[in-house]
């Protein structure tokens, strides 16, 4: 009877420090994942970002225009936005756009995604 008592004291022990703890977080923040973007367009055209975890327009926002570190660039304003979803956005490429080659990058809750090349045409 003592083994059984040891044995299942130790179990509940186990069993407790596998349990879910709480944390004042409430949201987990992945990184963003550029897959396919479409083909290069010009200003007013229309441009289609396909990933994962992208969020919505609330919290994040596309960097055009920047190095392939993600630095510089030019953020399109939310107003360009078509629609936002957590694996596609589709908006219009603003008439201020910068025109060429760069990297195109998407950045939600702070978190920078992977990068894409991307080219506005003139």
């Amino acid at each position: 009877m003592l083994r059984f008592l040891v044995a299942s004291s130790l179990m509940v022990g186990a069993l407790a420090s596998c349990a879910p703890s709480q944390s004042t977080d409430r949201f987990v923040t992945v990184t963003p994942v550029l897959i396919k973007v479409s083909e290069a367009a010009t200003r007013g055209g229309s441009l289609t970002i396909q990933g994962r975890y992208l969020g919505g327009p609330s919290t994040g926002r596309v960097r055009l225009g920047a190095d392939e570190s993600g630095k510089g660039g030019y953020v399109i304003p939310a107003t360009a936005v078509q629609s936002w979803t957590d694996s596609e956005i589709v908006m219009t490429i603003p008439t201020d756009a910068p025109v060429g080659g760069s990297w195109l990058f998407v950045e939600v809750a702070g978190k920078q995604s992977t990068g894409l090349p991307y080219s506005v045409r003139q």
